[in-house]
């Protein structure tokens, strides 16, 4: 994806293949003398079995200029936690690891239910906002960035090229979000943008006319990736959603409290592979199936805050215009593929877009049945407005755990 390509709307960063990487970490080392970097790894315990996370794990341990890693563990007994407090060890930088299923945390997950602010449903969404609570109470930290635990592709020099826009301190932009080609093992990759994602927003913008945030989501090279930085001053105010539209929610957040001048895009990767999700065609509440309802939800929500009037008529017709849309953009994906000697499977892509295009009906009657639904957990400025104690009792419910559980 070497060009130089700017679409107007947010700055985008290319990898021209001009400067050697280890020029960008040598002056990262510099920024972090001043601008402290920490990461945030979400991960399903099930992830320390697989193939990406020790490559991962062995990758940063060679990343110089981390200040913390914070990693999130999910759906971990006790015996689990001591082998993930093992397995993370190797690891020189400070590191942490947020046993989220335990006691200690799910007493503080008790008192946020009992003032009504708990996040809604377990999953990546709620295991981001724990651990951005976690990096709030630290108060040491000035960039923060997120990937994912199952990039088979991993090397430091995606994570580099993510952070330096955000940790440069000649630069303005308060979040970057990583782009890359989704190619791998001859295939082409990357269904929910390609088939629902791409064509819904188009099919969008002649339904309902321009929006400047219509505009906004198309600039995404690659809006669904799971790499992304922040700078942490505004993270007390970002809202997480606690559905599978996290991707979507803060990109629809950076527009709503940044501005798309604030906000850049980064090319990270030539090549990135990770664990490909099912379909789940029979299971709307799993796979990619979920997966598009919920971020159908997260654009129409975010259209409607900005005045947009939606009717079931509306989405009828959203349905029929993004099915002709798909299956353009379709014969284009198939074209290209061809030419670049990969391989599309072309029924299953046409049985992926009829889906799809279901569930933007199936969406849109959510949004119109349930208009008082809370999709988002809420900042951690009003945690800390309703008790100022729960971000340090926190960070101490983690410290108690690794002190109770130390290898």
């Amino acid at each position: 994806m070497a060009d130089f390509h700017q679409n107007g709307n947010i700055a985008q960063f290319h990898n021209l293949r001009a400067r050697p990487i280890e020029e960008l970490i040598y002056e990262l080392e510099a920024f972090a003398q001043t601008r402290k970097i920490t990461l945030i790894l979400p991960s399903l315990y099930s992830e320390l079995e697989g193939e990406a996370l020790p490559k991962i794990i062995d990758e940063l341990a060679q990343v110089s200029y981390l200040h913390r890693i914070i990693i999130g563990l999910d759906r971990a007994d006790e015996a689990q936690y001591r082998h993930a407090r093992e397995f993370f060890r190797r690891l020189p930088q400070d590191h942490v690891v947020l046993w989220n299923d335990s006691p200690r945390m799910q007493a503080i997950g008790a008192r946020l239910e009992a003032l009504g602010l708990a996040p809604q449903e377990p999953g990546k969404g709620k295991n981001v906002w724990t651990a951005i609570g976690y990096l709030i109470a630290c108060a040491d930290s000035a960039v923060m960035a997120i990937h994912d635990c199952d990039i088979v592709t991993y090397s430091r020099e995606m994570l580099a090229r993510l952070v330096y826009p955000v940790a440069h301190p000649g630069f303005s932009y308060q979040l970057s979000k990583g782009f890359y080609a989704r190619v791998g093992n001859g295939k082409f990759n990357g269904r929910v943008t390609r088939l629902l994602v791409s064509p819904l927003l188009i099919a969008l913008k002649k339904v309902i006319g321009d929006r400047d945030y219509i505009e906004y989501l198309r600039a995404f090279r690659y809006p669904l990736s799971g790499e992304f930085a922040m700078r942490a001053g505004v993270l007390p105010d970002l809202r997480i959603p606690s559905d599978w539209g996290l991707e979507i929610g803060v990109l629809s957040e950076a527009w709503r409290n940044l501005g798309p001048h604030s906000v850049c895009q980064v090319e990270i990767a030539d090549v990135y592979d990770h664990k490909h999700q099912t379909m789940s065609r029979e299971d709307t509440k799993a796979g990619l199936n979920r997966m598009s309802i919920d971020i159908c939800k997260a654009i129409f929500r975010k259209l409607a805050a900005d005045g947009t009037v939606f009717t079931h008529n509306t989405f009828r017709t959203l349905r029929a215009t993004y099915y002709r849309t798909a299956l353009d953009l379709l014969e284009a994906y198939a074209n290209d593929a061809r030419m670049n000697g990969l391989t599309l499977d072309r029924h299953a892509e046409e049985e992926a877009i009829e889906l799809f295009a279901k569930n933007i009906v199936r969406a849109g009657k959510v949004f119109l049945e349930t208009p008082h639904e809370t999709p988002f957990i809420p900042n951690w400025n009003r945690v800390n407005a309703a008790d100022p104690m729960i971000v340090a009792d926190l960070r101490a419910a983690a410290a108690a755990d690794e002190a109770e559980f130390a290898p």
